[in-house]
């Protein structure tokens, strides 16, 4: 933290590349500190993750043995319960911990950025989170419907020995397939709020998009059956279609504003408003006043 006097005596609020370089090691420590204690959390709490997890599984009558009493997943080797327990102990850790070092991620970017520029990042990861944890939800309803597909060919005689690591892998693509693939119209609002992709654009190529958002969800998703895929790629074409019509409803608005150069030849002087630009100055020396304080 920066004193009053160090303020003012360097008003943009630059860093020597050494702070830099401390800042960032101060902000990973505290972050990796904080990941190492929701991993100490995930080890404690390990049971009941462990049977929420299964439980899309150990739904299935496929999942029981041959005597029909109960769900049975499988290890190899002597070290592989050991991993299992350690890498699901990481997970959880990284979720708890998440509020943490998204802090530390953000305190170390944001000084560097603009008020417009922070103002979006808050409206970004404000629709970013709820949309991935929508999407996982929906795989890890979605998961139980996958295996049964597969798991239906199974010979009645014929006990399915599924290993624990195939397993969690299994489910852990699901949900990060769905939840990343749910962020997908967020890309598509920036892009237009950018002035990167228009509107018209993307009614020119809507049926090429709901297309390709068919194939990713036959060739991303783990089991490649057709529920899943459906379930995967009906509600993304519904949230491309509300992007969509974002973008054309922002296009609109900014077709509606006034063109400042309009009817003005090459050679002719554009008009300019210099109390606006003026204060558009003073906002900008001011956000580089609060930049690496």
């Amino acid at each position: 933290m920066k004193t009053m006097s160090n303020q003012a005596a360097n008003p943009e609020g630059r860093m020597p590349l050494m702070d830099h370089l401390r800042e960032l090691r101060n902000r990973l420590i505290k972050a990796i500190l904080a990941l190492l204690v929701g991993t100490v959390i995930g080890w404690i709490f390990f049971t009941p993750v462990w049977d929420f997890l299964k439980e899309p599984y150990c739904s299935l009558p496929q999942s029981k043995d041959l005597n029909g009493r109960t769900c049975s997943l499988v290890v190899n080797g002597i070290f592989s319960s050991f991993f299992l327990r350690l890498k699901i102990a990481f997970i959880i850790g990284m979720v708890i911990s998440s509020p943490v070092w998204l802090f530390q991620l953000w305190a170390f970017v944001a000084p560097g950025l603009y008020r417009r520029e922070r103002r979006w990042t808050y409206v970004f990861m404000g629709v970013a989170i709820p949309l991935f944890f929508i999407g996982t939800a929906l795989a890890y309803i979605t998961v139980d419907k996958g295996l049964s597909i597969f798991l239906g060919f199974v010979p009645d005689d014929v006990s399915a020995l599924i290993t624990v690591d195939h397993y969690l892998g299994y489910v852990l693509a699901m949900l990060l397939v769905f939840g990343l693939t749910f962020e997908l119209p967020l890309f598509v609002v920036i892009l237009n709020l950018a002035g990167v992709l228009s509107s018209s654009r993307i009614r020119r190529s809507q049926r090429m998009i709901i297309f390709g958002i068919f194939v990713f969800s036959a060739v991303a998703t783990p089991s490649a059956d057709p529920f899943t895929m459906l379930a995967l790629a009906l509600p993304t074409v519904v949230l491309f279609e509300v992007s969509a019509v974002l973008a054309f409803l922002n296009d609109r608005r900014k077709a509606r504003r006034p063109d400042p150069y309009e009817g003005l030849s090459d050679d002719e002087i554009s008009p300019l408003e210099l109390e606006e630009i003026d204060a558009e100055l003073e906002r900008e020396e001011q956000g580089r006043g609060d930049r690496r304080r």
